[in-house]
């Protein structure tokens, strides 16, 4: 496939394609214009050709014999990749930046795709040079993974015990930070929402109310999948079992997202009946009534950074697992507040 090509099933010019594949400009083309250019490359393979970009520079062709790198990447907890807006943004970076240095991502998978043993004899077979698992993984999935491919990328809130490369924004200073700035507005009764089971956002919730020496109570938390569905269930769920909390703490937006829904149905009113803080800050959040705070992740940062480090390990310049960890900040608005005295 050829630039003109793209072009023409986008119905863009050829000099946007470029601008767009080749991220000389942060701004080249609107965002649904760039992705749909994105789309057409992923679909179709496209490779960019390095050997005619050189001549036109007048450099020497060193990459005229050298197969591309293809990429396959893992969504570990996700069951499709079109509503999952995290880790399909990380991915989108970590496309991107690979492409720029002659690699593709050519295969990606979601969590119903590593479940079926077909799609799993599959993966097992991939002709890859690499590997990205992104979000909370399985055990047993990374066990079979490094059996089957030496080439590992894992990204991620939870950090990963094995020795793999790994770039995290690390879930358990997350939900620190969350229940800190709640306790700093003056609650201490707040609650959670969010998945429980190896969830590094539960323990360390518990961890933080340890620390500022409050209770925790089982009945005041929910566990469940972290879809807006979930978050709807959860929150009914705390108000007919009567939760004593002034607060919650979400383990993602999608979650804190259904909450808000379930507790304005039954007449709370947010921020003065229940606070909620949320993690991923998504761009939904700063349209919602009220607008949701909530735990900023660099998902662009993640992404890139996982990409780059991926490549030195492929080209031979590092040996040893790199770990990094990549800061976060609360974005602070209109869905938490002192709480009401009653």
């Amino acid at each position: 496939m050829t630039l003109k090509e793209i072009a023409q099933e986008a119905n863009v010019s050829i000099s946007t394609v470029s601008r767009v594949i080749n991220q000389k400009k942060p701004n080249a083309a609107s965002p649904e214009v760039a992705e749909r250019i994105w789309e057409i490359v992923r679909r179709n393979g496209y490779i960019p050709n390095k050997t005619a970009q050189n001549l036109k520079l007048g450099q020497q062709d060193e990459t005229q014999a050298v197969e591309p790198k293809t990429i396959a990447i893992i969504y570990a907890r996700s069951d499709s990749i079109s509503t999952d807006f995290f880790f399909s943004q990380i991915a989108k970076a970590i496309e991107q930046e690979l492409f720029k240095s002659n690699y593709y991502l050519k295969y990606s998978f979601t969590s119903l795709d590593v479940s079926n043993p077909v799609t799993v004899g599959h993966i097992a077979a991939l002709k890859v040079d690499g590997i990205v698992v992104l979000g909370r993984y399985d055990q047993r999935l990374l066990n079979f993974l490094t059996q089957q491919h030496s080439t590992i990328m894992y990204v991620g809130l939870n950090p990963c015990d094995m020795k793999f490369d790994q770039v995290i924004c690390c879930g358990g200073d997350i939900a620190k930070a969350a229940v800190k700035y709640l306790h700093d507005l003056g609650h201490t009764k707040i609650g959670y929402i969010g998945s429980q089971d190896h969830e590094i956002r539960f323990k360390g919730y518990k961890r933080a109310l340890e620390s500022l020496n409050l209770p925790f109570h089982q009945r005041n938390t929910v566990n469940i999948r972290q879809t807006a569905d979930g978050g709807y269930k959860a929150a009914n769920i705390l108000m007919d079992t009567g939760a004593d909390i002034t607060a919650v703490f979400c383990a993602n937006d999608n979650a804190a997202i259904g909450a808000m829904r379930a507790f304005k149905e039954r007449g709370k009113h947010i921020p003065k009946d229940i606070s909620i803080i949320g993690v991923d800050d998504i761009e939904t959040d700063q349209y919602l009534t009220p607008m949701l705070t909530s735990i900023h992740i660099p998902l662009d940062d993640l992404g890139k950074c996982a990409a780059r480090i991926l490549i030195d390990r492929l080209k031979g310049g590092h040996s040893l697992p790199i770990k990094t960890i990549l800061p976060f900040y609360i974005a602070k608005r209109d869905s938490c507040a002192r709480p009401n005295k009653r």
